[in-house]
């Protein structure tokens, strides 16, 4: 009889066969920007997290390096005023992003800053691209997104990550940065489902579709081998350099046959904001230990085959768990 349980008979025994680990390293951590000084607006929807402007952003900085996360992420949140129908807030040379890029790289030069590339958050309609009717047009929002990237990178910017999911996307960022002789690499958010779990999200971002859905565009749950097939789209025929899943939990076997299939490719596994919050406010209503429930969802997603996670908890997991 083979005797299993003499590998858990005590945490220091438990400690010692656990094969699977997270490090500082292996977190990206979410920044919303907004305009203005001196402000810092905790999310409603996401206890915990906050939109920041500039300034305060960057002091808030000082902590996620002293924790030692060395990746951050940033999206924009700009006023309705400035969002038309081609969401040219997104691609301006001064954009929100572009200085806050800036602003980051004069204080913390080393730090990895990464970019979220869409138009949801700069569109007066909250769509992913330019519309035709009330549909997206695929091939004409493609340059407004290299543009968008190109700004980003010229900044400064170390990733682009672009999660509009439209076909081509990374071809065309590629082919935009390569003209300008820029290294920025891309992070694709290449298997991106319509999920009702970005409802946080979408209200931290302010970006929330006027009408309709996303569903023509995001990636439908009910699929099995899609996800592998934008995936390996991106990375064979794009070039992208880092992919990523999103959400995280719901697709636990897709970070797992993506990283079995491309074991050299580092993959991102995005635990978003309804994950988070879900498990936030379960939490907080004492119906499950919040620090034990946030250790084991992050440690799946790592077993799964994640290289990186974005996760809105990274700070507060590296203070309990590894500081």
């Amino acid at each position: 009889m083979k005797r299993f349980r003499e590998y858990r008979t005590n945490q220091e025994v438990r400690d010692h066969y656990a094969d699977v680990k997270l490090s500082a390293e292996n977190f990206i951590y979410p920044y919303f920007v907004v305009e203005g000084n001196s402000l810092k607006e905790e999310i409603t929807t996401m206890p915990g997290v906050y939109r920041f402007s500039i300034d305060t952003l960057l002091a808030d900085l000082s902590e996620t390096k002293l924790l030692g996360i060395n990746k951050i992420i940033l999206f924009g949140v700009v006023d309705n005023a400035v969002k038309d129908e081609k969401g040219t807030a997104a691609y301006a040379p001064d954009s929100l992003i572009v200085r806050t890029i800036k602003a980051i790289k004069a204080v913390y030069p080393k730090l990895i800053v990464m970019t979220d590339v869409c138009l949801c958050e700069y569109t007066d309609h909250g769509h992913c691209g330019l519309l035709y009717g009330h549909e997206v047009d695929n091939d004409s929002t493609l340059s407004l997104l290299a543009e968008m990237a190109y700004q980003h990178a010229l900044a400064g910017a170390d990733f682009v990550a672009p999660s509009a999911m439209m076909d081509g996307q990374v071809e065309a960022i590629k082919y935009r940065l390569s003209l300008a002789g820029l290294p920025t690499k891309i992070l694709a958010y290449s298997a991106k489902y319509a999920s009702a779990f970005y409802g946080p999200f979408r209200e931290a971002a302010q970006s929330a579709p006027s009408f309709g859905d996303r569903k023509s565009y995001q990636m439908d749950f009910r699929t099995k081998n899609q996800g592998l097939e934008e995936i390996a789209v991106d990375v064979e025929e794009e070039g992208a350099d880092w992919t990523m899943v999103k959400p995280a939990m719901p697709y636990l076997d897709i970070i797992a046959r993506a990283t079995a299939k491309y074991p050299k490719v580092p993959m991102v596994a995005y635990q978003v904001s309804g994950e988070y919050a879900m498990l936030k406010n379960a939490g907080q209503a004492g119906l499950f230990n919040e620090k034990q429930a946030f250790f084991e969802s992050l440690i799946a997603i790592r077993r799964a085959g994640a290289n990186y996670i974005i996760t809105y908890y990274a700070k507060e997991f590296v203070k309990l768990w590894i500081a």
